[in-house]
Formats: C-alpha cells, structure tokens, sequence
C-alpha cells in the first residue's frame, strides 16, 4: 500500500464507512442467527444449535483488528466467529442444513465448520478445544517466525477446565503470539457462572503474567480497541494476552431452551444494551450515518439473508457415497 493510500484509508470519511461495514457484519450475524432458529424450528436443522444472537461485538470487534494469515478457532457457537472472519454466509447456512455446497460439504453441521481460507481452524464442540487449537496455532506461527496471531474464542465456563490452566501456561512460558478471548455472557449452559466459579476470571491469566484487560462486550468500539492492544501484544513477540468481553445472549443454551433460568427482567435489560443499538447510537452521535442509512442497511441484509435462505432449501444433499469435496464457493 502506498502512502497515498495509507492516508486515503485514514481519513474520516473512510474511518466512518468501515465503522458502517462493521455495523453491517453484526446485523449479518443477527439475522443469520434468526433465520437459523426459524429453521431449525421447522426441522430444517438437525441435531444441535447454539446462537451468537447478542454477543456479535465480540467477533466483530476482535476479528475486525486482525490480518492476513491471522487464525481464528471458534466454539460451538461459533456462526459468529465464522461470519466475522468472513466466511461466505451462503456456504455456511448450507453447511448447517446438511447440503453438499456448505463449506465442509455438509460434513460438518453446526458446531465443527472449518474454512481455512477465511482464517477459521474451526470450531470446536469440545469445551476448551478451541484454546488448545489456537495454542498450538500459534506455536506453528512461532516456529516460522510468520508474524501472525491465533485467537482463541471461548466461553466463561471454559476457564474451570484443564485446558484453559494448561495452555495458558504454555504459552505464556512460550511467549507464543495468541490472544485467549474469553466471552462471558454469565450463563455456564444454564448454571450462573457465580454458583460454580470460586472468584473472578481476569485473574487466573494476570497471576500467569499474561497481558490481560476486562471490556464491555455490548459496544463493538471497547472490544476493537482492547483487541488492537492485545493483537499488537501478542504479534509483538511479548507473549499471549487474555481478553474478558463481559456479554450476554438473548436466547438459550442451544435448540428450544426457553433461559427460564434467567433472573426476572434480566433479558429484557440487557436487550437495553444490545450490541447492534449501542452501535446505532454511536454511529448517529457521531454522523458516521443517519438512522435512514442504518434502516437501509437492516433492510438490506434482511433480503440478502432472504435470498440465501432460499437457495440453502434449493441446495442438494450429498451423495453417501461421494467423497467430502472443498467447498469452491457460492453457486452462481
């Protein structure tokens, strides 16, 4: 990139266009999420689904600050961090239905979508299998003296199982170049991380000496800016950083769990919060867009995944007994 560009790209204009593109990407996984429940509702879906409805700052903010060759490896509710990293959503909804034009050929299904190309090592039904994943990423990255960054996402309940002890460990004594993201939306499945968990969390990585922040995960401008320092961190040879996005999801655990176990008028207050109104607000305060550029954007993305739902119903099976193929990208 030249210096005119290099300035080109920082000028406000260009600033707040992208700051537009991001808002964008989380209502992209909002809507994506939405339409998921719808078919799985309908049998569209088999076995199991864990939506990123609410926690879309998170993916979004992170993998906003990464670059080329940089790794991603996400969790069961890993639609999110798929969509952020820029997994094809055509690719991904038929994944999720089973279809052979999916980004693993319908293999996959929910939870264990890879798509190397996009930068995702995969998703992991595993608790903690993505910070083991990531880890060993990053010590590959390491070894080549490559100069990129692994990120592992990962929930709050992950940090009472042995991987999150051991990797962090390893790799804070490796200086390894990975960023541990561990997005605590308060519910462990359906138990309240304070029932089971002795403590806070930050803690565990700061007495391993790990670079370490707690961020609001509701606004998508805290968690960019704590992940440009935890990214710059890890990629400087420092060793890891640990980043805690205090979030929360609007819907269950998985499937048709209805959060009955939530505290009476909890949901409806965090909603107060949601990421993609927070975003709204800024973007208005600051003349990034008007509210009728932002409506435009909704709709936009409300008939693009419209499209996408109806080409995913249209798409075929796989035949039992084709060999799994790369997915090449979107039908014509």
């Amino acid at each position: 990139m030249s210096d005119n560009e290099r300035a080109a790209v920082q000028t406000p204009a260009a600033t707040e266009a992208a700051d537009v593109e991001l808002y964008r990407r989380m209502v992209l996984i909002r809507r994506f999420e939405d339409s998921v429940q719808s078919l799985f509702q309908k049998g569209f879906v088999h076995g199991t689904t864990h939506l990123y409805s609410g926690q879309e700052a998170n993916a979004v903010g992170i993998c906003s600050q990464l670059q080329e060759g940089d790794r991603v490896a996400g969790t069961y509710r890993g639609h999110g961090h798929a969509l952020a990293m820029g997994v094809d959503p055509q690719g991904l909804l038929d994944e999720l239905l089973g279809r052979a034009t999916g980004v693993c050929a319908g293999r996959a299904g929910s939870m264990n979508v890879v798509d190397l190309e996009h930068g995702l090592v995969g998703c992991f039904g595993i608790v903690g299998g993505s910070i083991a994943a990531a880890t060993g990423v990053a010590l590959a990255f390491q070894r080549r003296e490559t100069g990129n960054v692994a990120v592992a996402f990962f929930g709050e309940g992950t940090t009472n199982q042995a991987y999150f002890a051991e990797c962090l460990n390893f790799a804070q004594v490796l200086r390894l170049p990975v960023v541990f993201a561990c997005e605590n939306n308060r519910y462990m499945e359906f138990t309240p991380i304070e029932d089971v968990t002795a403590g806070d969390i930050r803690p565990r990585a700061e007495i391993l000496g790990l670079w370490s922040r707690t961020v609001d995960g509701m606004d998508l401008w805290a968690v960019r800016e704590a992940a440009a320092e935890a990214i710059a961190h890890a990629r400087s040879g420092a060793g890891p950083a640990f980043l805690e996005t205090q979030t929360y999801r609007f819907v269950g655990h998985s499937r048709s769990d209805p959060g009955a176990y939530r505290k009476p008028g909890e949901l409806d207050e965090m909603r107060q919060r949601d990421p993609l109104l927070v975003a709204r607000a800024r973007l208005a305060e600051e003349g990034a867009a008007t509210e009728d550029q932002l409506d435009a954007v909704d709709a936009e993305v409300e008939q693009a995944m419209s499209a996408i739902v109806d080409r995913a119903l249209e798409a075929p099976f796989p035949e039992p007994d084709a060999p799994a193929s790369e997915y090449k990208g979107p039908r014509e």
